[in-house]
């Protein structure tokens, strides 16, 4: 393998060659090269500027009475220094992402400034200042600056003078400084007629937004900088494209010791895109943000919906001047505070609109009044939530707050100290605070606000705050006299005498007309309406997408849905179901500006599924307020395909927009469409029709003064339903699924009534909608409802951005013509039906299962047997033969077959090429864990790879450690890729210390944002025992990884793998999706070696329907627009970019390779080649050759061999070889991106397939970032462009290794202190490594004992192995103990810190994430998600935040306090005693999986053994005082237990008494409950 070539593109001209004269060493990383490169002029290719994505840390400082100071200044300032590992530093080390601060108006120091200007400021409050970036050529500025004083001029706002902000820019790489803005400060005075600052500010606000939009209508202002960063009396934002270290010397203002301010906020940025932006750093006008804006889609659309009906009480006809609401500066952030000043403007108090945007979760939550829960109620109908993950702090520059979203995924940590500050951070410990003065430690909540009020000269709290907003307007009253529930409407609506148009026609031709198959029926419609839950498949699909088949597809089928991953996380809706809802509204909506009763005059459907009555009821209401019609959705249908008007279908749209657009403007504001058909007509898609409505409504301005429901024939499955809300419909009847369930019901098909299959299949749907936008991490599904959070494929653009604007739409394709010749020949396709020998009898489509005269596909029966023939008998004819049958001429099943080779040089001889015996080395098998596929077949499949020198992959599972040892022939079983995945499932520091690559996967092919389910049957006692579970008890594997809620979350974890075994390389596993070349930037920047992109046609394991067919990208864009981007922000050279989903020869490893992978990863081939036949129904645990299965007597048919995975590599190698020699490359380092070597052909069969346009893939860009920088221009993999190694300036590295190095050779015991800050991360976990590297068992416990004083890093003692003691006098930061490994850790307050630490809190969120051995005590509160995912551990801890002891399979938590909401959610194992003095255990506790039980006096003594060695190991005043009066209290402990683990648990026992051994009465204990004991 070739990896380690070096690479110098010359700086003016493309190389002939890939492999570049090894000029690129680490000496040449930052010179300048004789020529810098042009800038970029390539076509548009795969990325969007709309994909970036960031997250940041954040910091808060507030003097409580409002005295201002220069110490304040200079204390939020080293807050952010110390955040500065949360930032984001690309290729140049001295260029950041961005960092800033707000902080009020100095008014001494400007006074002083003003005066070096001739002028004498006004009084404070009387004057404002704007802070602007401006051009930098002489005309630009001059211009810029016309058109600022223009825009004042207008609005009455006198000018006082310019102010050149003086800067120090010699600490800036060159990135920074070519796109650095011209900095100044206008200062304007208070017109006359401004009677209060808050006037001033509005008149202020009104000019900013005169000003900007006279920019942007200027023609010599274009692509020129022109950005207003804050322009108020109140607030000034400094702020640059810098790294945090360097605001202090850049801004010269800030070292002034007159620059005083009681409130500041800062910002450290880390975004997914380094493309250079000054503006983008924060803070913005009124916020910071950490997070992400997953409903941003959804916002903006319903936001400019509103604008045209918008009346404001305060600005009056100023409100045209400021609309539209969103000046186009881009990020999610910053149109968040767009929104948030906006509505500020307009009269709201600060408190309230930042509650409106970003509302806790209120129609689940019991513990809130009646007032507070209408007043949310009323909240929500005025808008839809911002919802993603978010720390938010704010500030007028009156009043500082700070708000979490309604998840809990962002940290904020704070302080209130005895002299009046409140410090609040992304981290504890980021400005050195006296113990001694901490009043109150704490952490925001799920939902929570605080604020402070100089006023008050106190903090205000959530509870506070909340329920004085509530009491502002009888809310309730509101509610109670105009909102209906459509339940009861439908009880006073009479019966509908509608005729319907289909009424003559036949179920079975009605299902024809609307696409149906006997597939659907038979696998979607049927198991959700016996089960009420989604259908699963297995082995990915190998079929062609909509827009390449052959055959007409149903056109939800060309919108593929999109899922978080790295920047936001997937949310689990069924383990946190309090924080969704499925709540929608109906009616004319009210205005956002101003509260009436008349905004509560809506509608409430609590689902968006309706049945045939509640649809007829809300299509023909007539009554105050509501009033509704019916549209039908067709064309109609000539007698032959020639009569057929070519322009039906887009006619009949129009018509169809047109009578939407008449029916409101008559007053119409329940708008009902029906694709109900009669003979003759044939059906618009009902995706298409409410799109297109939608966005017609939208440029008519009338979109809110109505709402969409649809009945329709043609959605089936879960996506389609996601589809239609996601595109603005608010309710669904679904009349012919329901119609063919009734059907079913009658003919007894179906064991149960039509009724309860009705509502089955009901319930299914709505919790697949759930799922799909929890994907997302939307909870709510007014957050989706408009979102559009798909990408089209294989839709033209026009034909997208007329009927979907604003969806993703990449490769292009369909017309609205070409789509009506799809409707027509499915409409042929269905009188053909009609016309056959069984009309009834609905054909198969063969998607899911292969079929002869069905659908396409990859992996046919003549493929596998071509396969296992070539491999068992290593014949490469046969395995030519295979190639053939995959690639058939004219065949398209995925993007690649559209593609083929184009020589650009001249051929070379094959013996000239690299040998395959390299080649492999670049091979790796997929993550396929052990307890999906059995002991042989795993096993096997790391024989044969680490025969190869490639690597296999441990998949999710864990591995038995036995594996580790070599086999007596040399052969090895131990995988060389351990992964981490969510589940953490055996994942402990000897485990990552046999690793050669550590691959994080964050999604995976077959279900991308989605979590996994073990289900009981399958874990048999060996897969219990190598998962650290227990048998017979289902394991959950969360959507999200719990440490991962950020692309800075994900650069510590890499963080802490590197520290766990710094001898092996870190990979991230991604799935591809719009924007993943952002996130892979990311990835690249927080340090990761190698990334891999996986297609969303792969994955091997049993996963949703919908999402195996639905969910995410084809590989190939994933692929290439990851290589694009990457190069495009000069860091493809930092990474190895690996490729996998569905490869199966050499032509395919050969167009990846020209895509921009130099890794390739298999996985359904490698099955193959050791037997699999592909029957699809792997999650049944009953596969008929050994590899999917637990079952002994079903292993023993394992026959494969190591050989045939090995003869497989070697034969795609070889094939690859001699595509090689014919494009003329010699080595794959040489071929790695060269895109000018494919093109895109035509002769396809498909009629669709010819019509794509996959130029955007074959795009090569230049490089914007970095240009000067040599390694920039590279497009493989580097080594000298690595990340920098961070490693050796760790504690570990300089004290804590070398210090301990005698007593870890000879097991003396050593106790020494160590000095610790925030910015020493992942403390103890390389010294734990290098011991385990010595003793994989361990050593000797309290051999190595270190005593820290300070407040620790992020993961704190993570992955720690038995024999090592780490203690904390101090408090320490989120992922406190993750992935214990034995260790133990012990936490206490400082010694003079006056709380009390059971009332405050030490620990941060998710500590102790995946723990599996040892123990923990914390002297004090954790935060959120404590234990999670606990599979051995013991912890006592005083108190815990919301989703305690989530997932967790194992081990014993103690808590000495009360516990937050949704304790023990997913708790399938383990035991946690509670001590519930306040009895709110019961309604805080999630009780779908455990119950609550009294201690027996065996479990009594267990207590007080770990209350015991709590206060020895912390001397907790609490713990003391328990021990104390341990009898009196005994009573008030409550163990949590999951009931089918005490099950488990006392059967083994009782076999155990029978004289087995453990081990032996585990596996009986199984084999009695699967067989139903």
């Amino acid at each position: 393998m070739n990896s380690e070539a070096t690479c110098a593109t010359p700086a003016c001209t493309p190389p002939a060659r890939c492999a570049i004269p090894a000029t690129c060493t680490s000496s040449a990383m930052h010179s300048t090269p004789a020529c810098t490169p042009p800038a970029p002029s390539t076509p548009p290719g795969m990325y969007r500027s709309s994909f970036e994505h960031d997250a940041c840390g954040i910091g808060a400082l507030a003097n409580l009475k409002g005295v201002r100071s220069h110490q304040m200044v200079d204390d939020a300032l080293s807050v952010l220094v110390n955040l500065e590992h949360r930032g984001g530093v690309g290729l140049e080390p001295n260029t950041g992402d961005g960092a800033g601060i707000l902080l009020q108006i100095p008014h001494r120091f400007f006074r002083k400034e003003a005066q070096k200007y001739g002028s004498l400021l006004p009084d404070e409050g009387n004057y404002g200042v704007a802070m602007l970036f401006l051009p930098t050529d002489e005309h630009g500025l001059t211009e810029a600056m016309r058109v600022f004083e223009d825009g004042c001029i207008s609005e009455g706002i006198p000018l006082l003078f310019w102010r050149d902000v003086p800067t120090d820019a010699h600490d800036l790489d060159s990135a920074a400084l070519e796109c650095m803005p011209t900095i100044k400060q206008a200062f304007l005075g208070r017109p006359a007629d401004c009677e209060t600052t808050d006037e001033f500010e509005r008149r202020l606000y009104t000019c900013r937004r005169v000003i900007e939009k006279l920019a942007k209508k200027t023609y010599s202002l274009n692509d020129k900088t022109f950005y207003v960063c804050s322009m108020s009396a109140r607030t000034i934002v400094y702020k640059g494209m810098l790294i945090s270290t360097q605001m202090r010397g850049f801004f010269k203002d800030l070292d002034d010791a007159s620059c005083e301010t009681a409130i500041a906020l800062v910002h450290s940025r880390y975004s997914t895109n380094t493309t250079p932006s000054w503006e983008r750093a924060h803070p913005n006008r009124y916020i910071v943000h950490n997070g992400e804006i997953n409903t941003l889609h959804c916002n903006i659309n319903w936001t400019r919906a509103r604008e045209p009906h918008l009346y404001s009480p305060v600005m009056g006809d100023s409100l045209t001047k400021v609309l539209p609401v969103f000046n186009g500066e881009g990020s999610d952030s910053a149109m968040l505070d767009n929104m948030l000043e906006f509505i500020v403007m307009n009269g709201r108090s600060l408190p309230r609109a930042v509650s409106m945007l970003l509302p806790e979760p209120w129609d689940k939550n019991p513990a809130l009044s009646k007032k507070r829960s209408a007043w949310g109620e009323y909240q929500s109908m005025l808008t839809e939530a911002w919802e993603g993950p978010a720390a938010i702090a704010f500030s007028d520059g009156r009043i500082m707050g700070a708000v979490l979203d309604r998840n809990g995924l962002r940290p904020a940590r704070y302080y209130i100290t005895s002299d009046d500050r409140l410090i609040l951070s992304s981290e504890t410990g980021t400005l050195d605070i006296d113990p001694s003065k901490i009043l109150n430690a704490g952490s925001l909540g799920p939902g929570q606000m605080l604020l402070v009020d100089p006023t008050e000269g106190r903090v205000l709290f959530d509870d506070e705050i909340k329920e004085s907003l509530a009491n502002k307007a009888p809310y309730f009253d509101w509610i109670n006299a105009e909102t209906r529930k459509l339940e009861s409407l439908v009880d006073q609506a009479s019966e509908s005498n509608d005729s319907l148009p289909d009424g003559n026609l036949t179920l079975s031709k009605r299902q024809a007309v609307h696409g149906y198959y006997f597939d659907d029926v038979e696998e979607a419609i049927i198991p959700m309406a016996e089960k009420g839950k989604a259908p699963l498949a297995s082995m990915g699909t190998d079929t062609p997408l909509a827009c390449l088949s052959e055959r007409p597809r149903r056109f939800f089928h060309y919108f593929n849905q999109l899922f978080a991953q790295v920047t936001n996380p997937p949310i689990d809706a069924l383990r946190e179901s309090h924080l969704t809802s499925t709540l929608l509204y109906i009616g004319n909506h009210g205005n956002l500006l101003e509260d009436a009763r008349t905004n509560c005059r809506l509608i409430r459907l609590d689902s968006p599924i309706l049945t045939q009555d509640e649809f007829n009821t809300l299509a023909e209401i007539d009554r105050k307020g509501f009033k509704g019609t019916k549209l039908y959705a067709s064309y109609p249908a000539g007698k032959t395909a020639a009569d057929t008007d070519p322009h039906a279908l887009r006619d009949a749209l129009n018509a169809l927009c047109e009578q939407a657009e008449q029916a409101i403007r008559a007053g119409v504001s329940v708008l009902a469409i029906s694709d109900r058909v009669s003979e003759g007509e044939i059906p618009i898609p009902s995706l298409l029709a409410v799109s297109s409505i939608h966005n017609h409504l939208l440029r008519c301005g009338l979109r809110t003064q109505a709402d969409l429901i649809i009945e329709c024939g043609d959605a089936i499955t879960a996506h389609d339903f996601a589809t239609l809300v996601g595109y603005s419909a608010s309710g669904i009847c679904p009349y012919l699924a329901h119609d063919t369930i009734a059907s079913l019901a009658d003919r007894s098909v179906l064991p149960i009534s039509a009724e309860e299959g009705i509502a089955n299949y009901n319930k299914a749907i709505l919790s697949g909608i759930v799922s799909i936008m929890s994907k997302m991490g939307i909870s709510t599904m007014q957050g989706y409802h408009a979102a559009q959070i798909f990408e089209a494929v294989g839709l033209s653009e026009e034909f997208v951005n007329t009927h979907f604007t604003g969806t993703v739409s990449r490769i292009g394709g369909l017309s609205i013509d070409d789509l009506q010749h799809e409707c027509n020949l499915h409409y042929a396709e269905a009188l053909d039906q009609m016309h056959s020998p069984a009309p009834d009898q609905l054909p198969s489509s063969g998607i899911t299962t292969w079929r002869p005269r069905g659908e396409e596909h990859l992996i046919t029966p003549e493929v596998i047997s071509l396969l296992q023939h070539a491999v068992r008998t290593n014949d490469a004819a046969l395995f030519d033969e295979y190639s053939k049958a995959v690639h058939q001429a004219g065949r398209t099943i995925v993007l690649r077959d559209l593609l083929e080779f184009v020589p650009t040089r001249p051929s070379i001889p094959l013996e000239a090429v690299e040998p395959a015996s390299e080649i492999v080395k670049r091979f790796n098998t997929g993550a396929m864990s052990y307890g999906s596929i059995s002991k042989e077949a795993h096993e096997c499949l790391a024989i044969a790879m680490n025969r190869l020198g490639g690597r296999s992959n441990s998949g999710e599972g864990g591995e038995n450690p036995a594996r580790e040892t070599p086999l007596p022939n040399g052969d090895s079983k131990c995988s060389a890729i351990k992964q981490i995945a969510s589940g953490r499932f055996g994942v402990t520091s000897r485990y990552l210390m046999s690793a050669k690559e550590l691959q994080i996967k964050l999604a995976q092919g077959a279900k991308p944002g989605e979590g996994g389910h073990l289900p009981s049957s399958k874990v048999w006692p060996w897969i219990a025992r190598t998962r650290r579970s227990t048998p017979g008890i289902g394991l959950i594997s969360p959507p999200p990884h719990h440490d991962i809620y950020s692309i800075e979350d994900l650069a510590e974890l890499i963080f802490d793998l590197k520290n766990a075994n710094p001898h092996s390389r870190v990979s991230v596993k991604l799935v591809s999706e719009t924007g993943v070349g952002t996130i892979a930037t990311g990835v690249a920047k927080g340090g990761a070696n190698k990334i891999l992109i996986s297609g969303s046609n792969g994955g091997t394991g049993a996963a949703p329907r919908d999402s195996i067919h639905h969910a995410g990208l084809p590989l190939e864009m994933g692929l290439a627009e990851t290589q694009q981007t990457l190069l495009q922000n000069g860091l493809r050279s930092r990474v190895v970019l690996e490729a996998d989903g569905k490869l199966m020869d050499g032509r395919d490893v050969a167009i990846a390779c020209l895509l921009g992978a130099e890794e390739f990863g298999f996985a359904t081939m490698p099955l193959i080649a050791m037997g699999c036949l592909m029957q699809r129904d792997c999650q049944q645990d009953t596969c008929p050759v050994g590899i999917a299965t637990q079952n002994r007597s079903l292993r023993s048919c394992f026959c494969g061999k190591p050989e045939y995975v090995v003869n497989f590599m070697m034969m795609v190698a070889e094939q690859l070889r001699t595509i090689m020699a014919t494009l003329g490359f010699a080595t794959i380092d040489e071929m790695v991106g060269q895109v000018e070597c494919l093109r895109q052909t035509n002769n396809a069969r498909s009629w669709k397939a010819n019509l794509m346009d996959l130029a955007p893939l074959l795009v090569k860009p230049e490089v914007e970032f970095g240009r000067a920088i040599p390694v920039a221009h590279c497009p493989h993999y580097v080594p000298e462009a690595q990340a920098p190694n961070t490693l050796p300036q760790t504690l570990d590295a300089t004290l804590f290794v070398p210090y301990t190095e005698q007593a870890r050779q000879h097991l003396e015991p050593i106790t020494f202190h160590a000095d610790i800050a925030n910015i020493n991360r992942c403390v103890g976990t390389m010294l734990g490594s290098v011991v385990t590297a010595s003793h994989p068992e361990g050593i000797p416990e309290d051999t190595i004992t270190i005593n820290c004083t300070g407040s620790g890093g992020m993961s704190f003692g993570a992955f720690l192995p038995h024999g090592i003691t780490l203690s904390i006098t101090g408090d320490t930061n989120d992922y406190f103990g993750k992935g214990l490994s034995g260790g133990k850790l012990a936490i206490t307050p400082p010694t003079n810190a006056t709380y009390r630490p059971e009332e405050n809190i030490l620990v941060g969120n998710v500590a102790f994430y995946g723990a599996t051995e040892g123990k923990g005590y914390v002297n004090g509160l954790a935060g959120q998600r404590f234990a999670v995912r606990n599979s051995g551990a013991e912890l006592v801890v005083e108190g815990v935040g919301e989703n305690g002891c989530e997932y967790m399979t194992g081990g014993t938590v103690l808590v000495l306090g009360e516990v937050g909401q949704n304790f023990a959610a997913g708790m399938s194992g383990g035991i946690a005693y509670v001590y519930d003095e306040t009895k709110t255990l019961k309604r805080r506790c999630n009780l779908e999986l455990v119950e609550l039980v009294a201690p027996t006096t065996q479990e009594l003594a267990t207590i007080r053994r770990l209350l015991e060695e709590h206060v020895q190991a912390t001397a907790s005043p609490l713990g003391a005082k328990m021990l104390y009066q341990f009898e009196d209290i005994a009573v008030h402990f409550t163990k949590v237990i999951p009931v089918e683990y005490a099950k488990m648990l006392d059967l083994i026992t009782e076999f155990e008494a029978q004289g087995h051994e453990r081990q032996e009465a585990e596996e009986l204990a199984f084999e009695a409950t699967r067989m139903g004991a």
